[in-house]
This record gives C-alpha cells, structure tokens and sequence, in this order.
C-alpha cells in the first residue's frame, strides 16, 4: 500500500499583459453575439410588419399565429352584436383585450376602470 499522494499540478496564474488580453477577447465576443441578436432582431421586426391599404402597421399572416400565441395580438376583432358573458368566454373567441370603443365591451367586464376589458393575465 503505497501512502504517495497524486500529482496535481499548481495553477499557473497569468501575468497582467495575458489577462488584459483575454479580457479584450471576451469583450469582443460578447459584442459579437449581442450585435447578431439586435440585427436578427431588427430583422425579424421588420420582417414581421406590413402597412395596410389605409396606412397603418398591420401584422404579417406567418407571424400572426406566433403572436396571437404569446398574447401580443388578438386572433379576431370584435364584431357588431358581439356579446360575451364574461372575459373566459371573450378570450375563448379570441377577441379579448376589448377597449372602450369597440363593439362588445361592458363595464361589468373591465374589472379596474381604465377602458380595457379582459386584458391578459400577468
């Protein structure tokens, strides 16, 4: 039975010049992968928006689903006689959030005031 303990080497810690160096190229790389996610940002951004006939921003049909999913569009606007017994069943058609000058919207239904009835859990 041998009572020799195993190698292991010391760390060998790096001069200033070597750390100053390292420090720039994770600086750099860090830059990289962030300026990659803003451009593939900008570019989904604006990829995902198109102007309708009257001029105002209306939402690409490829990308509609994928918000209507993560609650940042609506899947269908309120229509005239529209009429919900509640938020559960406003949300369940797809029309929720319903401000105040849309069609369909009831006080009873805006539970703190401001306009917008059924807006999104949070």
């Amino acid at each position: 039975m041998s009572f020799k303990k195993p190698f292991r080497a010391a760390p060998v810690k790096l001069g200033s010049h070597y750390r100053r160096k390292q420090r720039g190229r994770d600086q750099k790389s860090a830059i990289k992968v962030l300026g990659a996610a803003v451009a593939a940002g900008a570019i989904m951004g604006v990829g995902s928006i198109a102007l309708s006939e009257d001029g105002r921003v209306r939402m690409v049909s490829a990308v509609k689903p994928v918000a209507v999913w993560a609650g940042m569009a609506r899947a269908r606007k309120p229509q005239a006689g529209d009429f919900w017994s509640g938020c559960d069943d406003a949300r369940a058609a797809g029309t929720a959030p319903i401000y105040s000058n849309e069609p369909g919207y009831r006080e009873s239904m805006d539970g703190d005031g401001d306009g917008i009835a059924c807006e999104p859990y949070r």
